[in-house]
């Protein structure tokens, strides 16, 4: 998109590319909420046949995901790239299809998933109303965990998904995580080509000069 690209012509843009109409996004909320409905009983029922609580504290923060993408704040602009928009939902989407399985790898692998998930709790609450699925430029954070790397929530993510699957090992959990974490690069990528657009966020990227782990990316 032409980063020259004023708001008049971006407030118009919407009604003539379906992926940003109101109706898309209504259809996109009802896919993602049935979804995570099947999600949530498939880890409800995991935690009650094995009371393991690593099941209902990976369903909380995915829930808290859903609940700020309804919360969410307006964009002063936003991607209406179909590939941002597939890959917004195929990120959002992929998690969802884990199960738990009835066999780990890595037993121990439950730790790293809560410190996936506390992370990715620190980094929801630190970019609060400023969450959104797909490519946008809304309030930038450079606070909390913001100023430790550009996205801490894609390295909570990483992490949440490795030690998922370590603990509930399973060749579909491990197709999934490899999936998401294709996804997930991808999509940081071309979000960070979108983002740099704005002046601002070129000068954030100056001053944090990693995405999702310090020293390496």
């Amino acid at each position: 998109m032409n980063p020259t690209t004023n708001t008049k012509e971006l407030s118009a843009m919407p009604q003539a590319i379906p992926l940003a109409s109101r109706r898309t996004n209504l259809l996109l909320g009802a896919v993602l909420a049935c979804a995570w409905a099947l999600f949530a009983w498939a880890h409800v029922q995991g935690f009650r046949h094995s009371g393991d609580w690593s099941y209902l504290l990976f369903f909380a923060s995915e829930t808290l995901v859903a609940l700020l993408f309804l919360l969410r704040s307006e964009p002063v602009k936003v991607s209406h790239s179909p590939i941002d928009w597939g890959l917004a939902i195929g990120c959002t989407a992929a998690p969802l299809f884990f199960a738990p399985a009835g066999w780990a790898l890595l037993p121990a692998a439950k730790l790293i998933l809560v410190a996936g998930i506390l992370l990715q709790i620190g980094g929801l609450l630190s970019l609060n109303r400023s969450f959104g699925l797909v490519a946008a430029q809304r309030q930038i954070k450079t606070r909390g965990l913001y100023s430790v790397v550009r996205h801490p929530l894609y390295a909570s993510y990483l992490l949440s998904y490795c030690g998922y699957v370590l603990a509930n090992t399973s060749i579909a959990n491990l197709l999934v995580c490899l999936t998401a974490a294709v996804l997930l690069v991808v999509r940081l990528c071309r979000e960070e080509r979108f983002l740099s657009q704005a002046a601002e966020y070129r000068s954030y990227m100056e001053q944090v000069k990693y995405r999702v782990i310090p020293l390496i990316f």
